[in-house]
């Protein structure tokens, strides 16, 4: 799993005016928990930008004045309007304690139903993961080798070593679905085969 290194500084005075100073100066408020205590810190938000605008899954590397934590953002608020990053929560992590993340789907392979002209429909693009930090995938693969027009490839059929998929076993991740050219290519297709027996 990829690591981004953050540092951070405590934060003295946890109250709106601080965090409006806060930002003021380019930083972001922040808190870390899951771990004994609670810490309230400020970091800069552009160290946070590679972290947040990226689709793939990364760990925090936290530097907090000199005491280092393994993290990752469990939640970001963000300016409706201008889209700043307001706040940010890390999530300690621990060896032997299980995490759940949003991971990115991989669809590998070529279905043969696209390459008969079917039309490719991705419904899920991220699957929520539970599992030791250590054992996190960075991403869950898809094959497509067996999808087939009308076909679907739904979440019970995930594999994942020393991982676990919580979102609904039988929600679709992706599927093939005639496309219009396909349809109008078998009417005129079976429209030839009746005018031939005639």
């Amino acid at each position: 799993m990829k690591s981004i290194a953050i540092s951070g500084s405590v934060r003295q005075n946890v109250g709106k005016r601080d965090a409006k100073e806060l930002r003021y100066e380019g930083k972001v408020p922040a808190v870390l928990y899951g771990g004994k205590e609670q810490t309230h810190l400020s970091v800069s938000a552009a160290d946070l930008k590679p972290v947040l605008y990226t689709p793939e899954v990364v760990f925090v590397e936290l530097d907090i004045e000199g005491k280092k934590t393994r993290a990752i953002v469990q939640e970001a608020q963000f300016h409706p309007l201008t889209d700043q990053i307001r706040h940010v929560d890390f999530l300690e992590l621990f060896d032997d304690k299980e995490v759940s993340m949003h991971i990115p789907i991989k669809l590998t392979g070529t279905s043969p139903g696209v390459k008969m002209g079917g039309k490719l429909v991705q419904k899920l693009r991220k699957l929520r993961v539970k599992a030791l930090p250590g054992n996190m995938p960075q991403e869950v693969e898809v094959p497509m080798e067996s999808l087939e027009v009308g076909k679907s490839f739904r979440v019970e059929q995930v594999q994942l070593t020393n991982a676990k998929v919580l979102n609904n076993a039988d929600d679709t991740i992706v599927s093939v679905v005639m496309s219009r050219a396909l349809r109008q290519a078998e009417q005129e297709a079976a429209k030839a085969a009746k005018g031939a027996k005639k």
